[in-house]
């Protein structure tokens, strides 16, 4: 078993982090994405998507996907759990981590995506056809944010973590989002009291150095 991995892009970072939670240690390949080797012929072989990361199993088989990948090993090792136990915590981790994903998350690769020179005619992830950017894109991407945080705000001054009163998988998802977008310059505003409170304790994780 190996895991295809990227020390600075936030998805293999949220595996990085739910592994460290969990205590598991998998052996890792490091794929240099600005040198784009994820777009070469060998890693092209593993995941023909040309994104990262990538879970290749002992028997050939290729998991990818950041969330499917903390799933897998969700199945193995289930304590602690980071998923929820009741049919109420997996709803509601479920809930909240779909709409990070959708409205905080997408947020920041629009502006990402349709603004860095690194991506012009990229503006879509891995091996996708050219695809110019798109300014309008951004634009809604920086208006999605801000709806997003006050939204998370709003949530984190109702509970202590993201989907409850433990830590889960939702709270990884939200800090690799949060973490994602400041370094696109997208700010959390000042008044953003809870969800600064939440980043600080969330920060303060030995995980979150993963």
């Amino acid at each position: 078993m190996k895991l295809y991995d990227s020390p600075w892009a936030p998805s293999p970072r949220r595996v990085r982090i739910y592994l460290a939670e969990k205590g598991i240690e998998v052996p890792r390949v490091n794929i240099d994405l600005r040198a784009a080797e994820h777009l070469g012929a060998d890693y092209l072989a593993v995941n023909p998507r040309g994104a990262v990361p990538a879970l290749e199993l002992d028997d050939g088989e290729v998991i990818c996907e950041s969330s499917a990948i903390c799933r897998y090993f969700e199945a193995l090792h289930p304590d602690p759990p980071l998923f929820g136990t009741t049919a109420v915590e997996i709803a509601r981790i479920e809930s909240w981590t779909r709409r990070i994903e959708q409205d905080g998350y997408a947020a920041v690769v629009h502006v990402l995506r349709n603004t860095a020179p690194a991506f012009k005619d990229r503006a879509l992830v891995g091996a996708a056809p050219a695809a110019p950017q798109i300014p309008e894109l951004a634009a809604r991407g920086t208006l999605m944010w801000r709806a997003f945080v006050a939204t998370l705000d709003q949530r984190l001054g109702a509970s202590e973590w993201v989907a409850g009163d433990r830590f889960s998988f939702a709270d990884i998802t939200a800090l690799i989002t949060v973490d994602f977008a400041a370094r696109c310059k997208l700010d959390t505003p000042e008044d953003a009291t809870h969800l600064r409170r939440w980043h600080a304790a969330v920060s303060a994780r030995p995980s979150a150095a993963a």
